[in-house]
């Protein structure tokens, strides 16, 4: 896998973010910039009526780097985050929330991850080095088990996969077509799909605060089954299909490595 330079689009979708999403992208334009990293900012308005679009396009004027499109899909987080997926330009794509809950400043690691030829960027918020902040205890003691549900399942050794905040190149977001979560359970199809087609990924520590302003999205109540479908259903891939959607120039093993560092090395 070769390295090299790369453009890296961060997709952050927004629903009535409008307290947040200012802050969110000024503060990922500062990091981005420092870091000497070309990228693009794709906001996704996800049926907003608190004005977040306006906001975003207001500072699209100033910043041709940033950009703000209306999903085209019904209302969820899973529909925004396909809707980002189909207009970003970059070598590699970030996803990120609108809430400030994930740091930009992790954002240049994964960068660096890429950037030494990984396909994927994990994050861990709860490995060494990886922290979180006012995480509420209830979601916190679902959360625990259900990523505890899944690594059993994949035997991959990643202990955040319900995170959100991931990167990827573009081989690999298109070799995981069609994505079929409509809202949160998303963010388990696209890394598990990645890590049973045979991609490669670092896993690296990364930081969380709760939010700031407004309410979180997530309900958990709704979540529950939509998660177990999607987890399933890659499950099933995994030992059902003989390899059939698995990239076919990679030895049969999972691949990865928890780097602490930006300095990394390749596992093949």
């Amino acid at each position: 896998m070769a390295g090299g330079a790369l453009k890296l689009s961060v997709v952050i979708p927004a629903h009535n973010e409008a307290e947040s999403i200012v802050e969110t992208v000024s503060t990922t334009i500062v990091e981005l910039d420092r870091a000497g990293i070309d990228y693009e900012i794709v906001v996704i308005d996800d049926a907003s009526g608190d004005g977040t679009g306006a906001i975003v396009r207001g500072l699209a004027a100033d910043n041709p780097r940033v950009v703000c499109y209306r999903s085209h899909y019904p209302p969820g987080f899973g529909y925004a985050v396909r809707a980002g997926l189909e207009h970003y330009t970059g070598d590699a794509v970030a996803i990120m929330m609108a809430d400030l809950s994930d740091s930009p400043r992790d954002l240049v690691l994964y960068y660096h991850v890429l950037e030494q030829g990984y396909d994927c960027a994990f994050g861990t918020r709860f490995g060494a080095g990886g922290h979180t902040h006012d995480y509420p205890k209830v979601k916190l003691v679902l959360n625990r088990i259900v990523n505890a549900g899944v690594r059993f399942l994949f035997q991959h050794g990643y202990n955040d996969t319900t995170n959100a905040f991931k990167a990827y190149r573009r081989h690999v977001v298109d070799q995981i077509q069609p994505l079929l979560s409509n809202h949160f359970n998303l963010t388990v199809e696209m890394p598990l799909k990645a890590v049973v087609r045979g991609y490669s990924y670092a896993v690296v520590p990364v930081s969380w605060r709760n939010r700031r302003h407004g309410e979180s999205k997530l309900s958990l109540q709704e979540m529950g089954s939509r998660y177990a479908f999607i987890v399933l259903y890659v499950w099933l891939e995994h030992h059902l299909s003989r390899g059939d959607y698995r990239r076919n120039d990679l030895p049969p093993r999972r691949q990865v490595s928890e780097v602490q560092e930006p300095d990394l090395s390749i596992h093949a």
